[in-house]
C-alpha cells in the first residue's frame, strides 16, 4: 500500500468524506453538505488520511466544546474499507492530537460510542494507552433516550493529554 498523508481537511475533501461514512455501514451518515461545512469550518479540529494522488481514505471529524476549549470532541472516524486494520484510524488521532497539542489547544479528548462498537472501543483506548492518559467511561445518553432504536451511548474522556506519545 501506498504511503499515507495526514493532514487538515479542505471543503474539496468533503465528498470523499461523505461516501467513506456513507460505506462504511455503522457511522450515523450526515448529509454531503455537513462534510463540507464540517471541513469549512472545523477544518483546524478535523483531518484526513490522503494517498499518494491526494484521494482521501480516512477522516475524523472533532470541535472544541465551546464551554470546555481545550476539549476536542470527536464526532466521526471512518477508513475506506481496503484501509482498514491498517491502523489508518490511529494514526488520524495521533495526527490530529499531536497538530492541537502544538498548539496548546488540547487536554482532553472526548468521544461517544455505542456498547457494541468494539473496534471503536478498542481504538480509543488504545490512543489513550499510547498518549499515557486516563479513560473514563460513563453513560452518556441511555437508550431510552432516543425517540427511535438506538442503543446507548457511552462518554469517553481520555486526558489530561500533552504528554510526548509512544
Amino acid at each position: 500500500m501506498d504511503t499515507l498523508v495526514m493532514t487538515a481537511p479542505t471543503v474539496e475533501n468533503g465528498p470523499a468524506a461523505w461516501r467513506i461514512a456513507r460505506d462504511s455501514g455503522v457511522l450515523d451518515v450526515n448529509s454531503s453538505y455537513s462534510y463540507l461545512l464540517w471541513f469549512r469550518e472545523f477544518a483546524r479540529t478535523s483531518a484526513v488520511a490522503l494517498r499518494s494522488g491526494g484521494a482521501p481514505v480516512g477522516f475524523v471529524t472533532g470541535f472544541h466544546r465551546p464551554e470546555q476549549p481545550g476539549t476536542l470532541a470527536v464526532w466521526q472516524i471512518a477508513v475506506d474499507r481496503e484501509r482498514r486494520g491498517h491502523g489508518v484510524a490511529s494514526a488520524l488521532l495521533d495526527h490530529l492530537a499531536d497538530r492541537l497539542t502544538a498548539i496548546g489547544a488540547l487536554r482532553y479528548l472526548e468521544t461517544t460510542i455505542g456498547a457494541d462498537n468494539t473496534a471503536s472501543d478498542r481504538l480509543f483506548r488504545s490512543f489513550a494507552e499510547r498518549h499515557a492518559a486516563p479513560l473514563e467511561r460513563d453513560v452518556l445518553f441511555p437508550a431510552e433516550l432516543f425517540p427511535d432504536t438506538h442503543e446507548a451511548e457511552f462518554l469517553y474522556r481520555i486526558g489530561p493529554l500533552g504528554r510526548q506519545t509512544a
